[in-house]
Order: structure tokens, then sequence, then C-alpha cells
């Protein structure tokens, strides 16, 4: 949604109590709202934010413009969970009010250190002439969800970037505070930075190096990264925007992508034996992924539904954006998996076998097998005339196609209506999860991921096995 800068970054205070009960009026209007996925709870919700374990609970920030349907002057938004799968907002945020974030507090990080958690982020501040100051500052909230800033910017912006230079993760690793940055050069190539906190004090950081991960420089940013460590792998997830489409194919605007690694060298600032270029996720939009390596020993995932610079249907109701189930992050035979977490499963109702039905409130999971050498097509949120989401599950040539091109209300077609990935030419399962107007799809327990939004009408909410041996069950979900 296109809105003038003076509206986007106008002060909090200067909305009033009818303008903000009329955005919030206008959400409910939607017929989209998601049933067990979170949403914003007006305006615009992006990256996920201080993804962690705190306080006996796991904690999770959105960022937002509370709004509308626009990137503004951006605030984090706290939610807290016991299951990773119900989400609750406490009412605490993280408010652009500070003279280090005063035009915004972008997208960061959180670790919990004496019994308070510290939250890492990029403050956005501009001058009289809209240039950029990025700045990594930031806060502690203790137990009670009280914030408090810290004044000292931690990290200012280095001689060899651009004003895009955001986005710090805090880790842990072997008992060490570091942390990672991402960057452009004046090159217009995107880098990470990595830094060691001093005496592992996080008020004091020291640059290590430009990290080594052996990526290309062909992207113009990168956004997002986050190193996680899985199964004793140094895992790294992160956005590059602008990545030659010959180093990696993807349809979307930009794409969220991994390498799996052998070992960290932090004094080399250098991640060895670098796999490939992945895509974390196929489908139409997953974008900004945060993972963490939490205290039970699990890393887990989850990711922005949304992509930068795109409209989407819901604008017209003030509201834009969701995040993903909360994922498992596993490797397998040298691969990554995503799965959700295994309280997912508690939502399920009575398992009954998959056959063409009516979903009313297209609020369930299939479970589903297509055995080789078998083409399998399933319509989703489908109507009389089989319009909806077609999948098609072909284990002859080994390749799985996601098209929305009937499904719903279209946008972003400039990025095209279908998707595609390949797989093994064998048995193949999937887990579909459909929330209103989200699909998430886990292929072979999550070693491949198609995670997109279709928005369907009122009239489109079936089921349709259009051919095939495809098999399995059907779980409506308790919300």
């Amino acid at each position: 949604m296109n809105l003038p800068t003076e509206i986007r970054y106008r002060r909090y205070e200067d909305w009033t109590e009818d303008e903000k009960n009329k955005i919030a009026e206008n959400k409910t209007k939607s017929p989209w709202l998601t049933s067990y996925h979170l949403e914003p709870k007006t305006g615009l919700l992006n990256d996920p934010n201080g993804f962690s374990y705190f306080n006996g609970k796991f904690q999770l920030f959105y960022q937002n413009w509370p709004f509308g349907a626009a990137h503004g002057l951006k605030q984090w938004v706290h939610t807290e969970s016991s299951d990773l799968v119900h989400f609750k907002e406490t009412g605490v945020t993280l408010e652009p009010d500070h003279v280090n974030d005063s035009h915004g507090a972008y997208s960061g990080s959180a670790y919990e250190i004496d019994g308070k958690l510290f939250l890492f982020y990029t403050g956005n501040v501009r001058d009289d002439n809209w240039i950029r100051d990025p700045l990594q500052v930031g806060a502690w909230m203790d137990q009670d969800g009280h914030i408090e800033k810290c004044d000292k910017v931690l990290i200012q912006q280095p001689d060899d970037v651009t004003e895009h230079f955001r986005d710090p993760q805090i880790f842990n690793y072997q008992g060490q505070f570091y942390a990672i940055v991402g960057a452009q050069n004046h090159d217009k190539q995107g880098f990470i930075k990595l830094y060691k906190a001093t005496n592992n004090d996080v008020h004091n950081w020291k640059f290590v190096g430009n990290l080594e991960f052996g990526g290309t420089g062909s992207e113009y940013m990168i956004e997002c990264p986050n190193l996680v460590f899985v199964d004793g792998h140094p895992v790294l997830l992160y956005s590059p925007q602008g990545l030659d489409k010959s180093e990696l194919n993807y349809d979307n605007i930009y794409p969220n992508t991994y390498k799996i690694c052998q070992a960290f060298d932090t004094h080399a600032a250098k991640l060895l034996e670098a796999s490939p270029i992945y895509n974390l996720d196929y489908g139409f939009e997953a974008y900004a992924t945060q993972a963490f390596n939490a205290p039970d020993g699990k890393v887990y995932a989850i990711s922005w539904i949304g992509l930068p610079d795109i409209d989407y249907p819901t604008d017209q109701y003030d509201y834009q954006g969701a995040m993903s189930l909360v994922k498992e992050l596993s490797i397998r035979d040298g691969k990554l998996y995503q799965y959700p977490v295994s309280a997912m499963k508690d939502l399920r109702l009575e398992a009954k076998a998959l056959s063409n039905r009516s979903s009313s409130q297209n609020t369930y999971e299939l479970e589903v097998t297509v055995p080789a050498d078998d083409k399998s097509q399933l319509i989703l949120f489908s109507d009389e005339q089989l319009n909806g989401l077609t999948i098609t599950i072909d284990t002859t040539q080994g390749q799985i196609l996601v098209d929305r091109s009937s499904a719903g209300q279209q946008y972003a077609v400039d990025f095209g209506n279908t998707r595609q990935c390949d797989i093994d030419k064998a048995e193949t399962k999937l887990n579909i999860f459909v929330d209103k107007s989200i699909f998430e799809i886990f292929v072979n327990d999550g070693e491949k991921v198609f995670t997109g939004r279709v928005f369907p009408s009122q009239d489109q909410s079936g089921i349709y096995i259009k051919e095939g041996q495809i098999s399995g069950s059907y779980f409506e979900l308790r919300v």
C-alpha cells in the first residue's frame, strides 16, 4: 500500500483514538482472518524478531507498523507461548521513542542474560535530509515486561558499508557472545559482518571480520542473517536481495536461503566447507526466517509469510502479513529439514479419510501419500468449477508443482502463479496446513517446504482429488 511519507512516519502519539479504532474495526471486516497463525493486531506484520526463550516461555516479537498495510515507523510487538503454537500478545512493545531509534525499531534478536532478556536491534535514524543512519542498539526486558533501552550505540555504521546495515543476531558459541549483521558495501554488494562481545559484555562489541561463507556477492544486500547450530553443523539462514538467478533458481521478488557448513572458525570469521546455496522455501512467500538454539537442545525457526514491496488483498482492510508455523530444524543425509513442532498435532480433531469434501472454515491439515510411479493432483480452496489451488505431485518425473492461478483474488502476478521443486521418484508424503488464507506444505517430513497465501472467495472451500492414487487423512483443527 502506497502512503505518503508524512503518514507512514507520523509519531505514534499523534494518532487519535478515533483513527486507531477505525483501523481496528476495518480489520475485523476481512474474510481472511486466520485461525491458528499469528497476524498483526492492526497494520503491517513483517519480520519475526527476538525469537528466544526467557522466563519459562518462548518469546517472539514481530515488527509492526500499526496504522495500515504499509512500511512505516516500525515497532516490535511482544508475544509469548508455552507450546510454540499459541502466541499471545502481552501488550508490551518496543516503540521508536528514543533518539537512537527515532525513525523505527528495525529487526533484531534476543538472548536471556542474567535473568533479563537482551534485545539487540537496528535503530533507524534519519536526518533533516532524510539520510538514514543505521545504529545497532540494545534494550533489556525484565520478567515483568518492562523495557529499558541502552543509551549507548552498541555498533556504529562502519566506513565500508552504505546505509543498508541492519538486523543484528546475537548468539552464544562455545560460551562466547557473537553477533552477525547484514550489510551492503559501496559497490552495492551484500555481505555479513561478524562481531564479538568484549569480555562477554554485550554493551561492548569488537569487529572480528567480514564473514566468509562461500558467498559470491551477486546480491545487493543481505537481510536477516541468522546463524544456528543444527546437529552440530553451523547453518546460515539469510535473505539475499537481488541474488543473481544463475546462482539460485527462484521466482519470488527476494529469496529466503540457507547454507549448511561443517565448522565455524571464529578467529578467521569463516564458515568452513559451506554447501551450495539452497532455497529455504519453494513457495510464494516466506521471508526473513529467524531461528535460535533453544535451551531444550532443539533449533526452532519461524518465517514471515509475506514479502517486501508486494501489495496484498488484505491491504484494503488495513492489515498485512502473518507468521508461519514454528518449525523444528534438523539435518538428515546432508539436507536441512523443517517440520512443524509436535504440539501442532494437538490441534487435530478426528481423522477422516481423504475424499472430496467441503471445509467451510478452510482450517484443516491433510496428511497424504502419493505412491511411486503416479501423478496425483489435488485442488484446495476449490469451487464447483474446480477453480482453486492446484497441487500436482508427480512421482514419475520427480516434481511437485503448486499453481494458484485460479485460486481467489490474484496478486503479485508479475512474479508468476506457479512454484515447483524436484523430489525423489518415490513414494512421497505431504503434510498440508490450510488456515483461511494460508497454506504450508511440508514434503517428506520437511525435506522441502512450500509456503504461500490464497485469498479465496466465500464459495472456495472445497478439497477435490482431480487425479491419481493419492490417499491419506483429513483433520479439522481446533482453534
